[in-house]
């Protein structure tokens, strides 16, 4: 058996606590209200080992493109940041994705997670 032609998925992740509220929703709803959770934010890159290397992407390229982001989101408001005005975590992923793009070009996947609701959502960036 050969690297040659072998397909990967590796895989960071990191935390952060944040506040959010959920406007559009009726009077009484208790989303509406502000309120916080502990976030797991996971990106995965996919692709073949490099030649000369011996890996798909050096886990210290995606240890900081990961704690970059979870930086801008730690003890915020998501609401106030551009793009997550309305922060489900579908539109959390989505933006997490945009942001890590351009320093992980093989990225494949991102997830964000609620773990104390066990509440999971990953965005698919390539099918897999």
């Amino acid at each position: 058996m050969s690297l040659d032609g072998a397909r990967f998925r590796i895989s960071k992740a990191v935390t952060f606590e944040a506040a959010h509220f959920m406007g559009a929703k009726p009077e009484g709803h208790p989303y509406r209200n502000l309120h916080g959770h502990s976030f797991r934010l996971e990106a995965s890159v996919a692709g073949h080992v490099r030649a000369g290397e011996e890996w798909v992407e050096d886990y210290s390229a995606l240890t900081s493109a990961l704690e970059a982001l979870a930086g801008e989101l730690d003890h915020r408001l998501l609401n106030e940041i551009e793009g997550l005005e309305v922060p489900t975590l579908e539109r959390l992923a989505f933006w997490a994705a945009g942001r890590l793009k351009a320093d992980l070009p093989g990225l494949s996947a991102v997830t964000l997670e609620r773990p104390s609701l066990s509440e999971r959502c990953t965005l698919e960036l390539d099918g897999s």
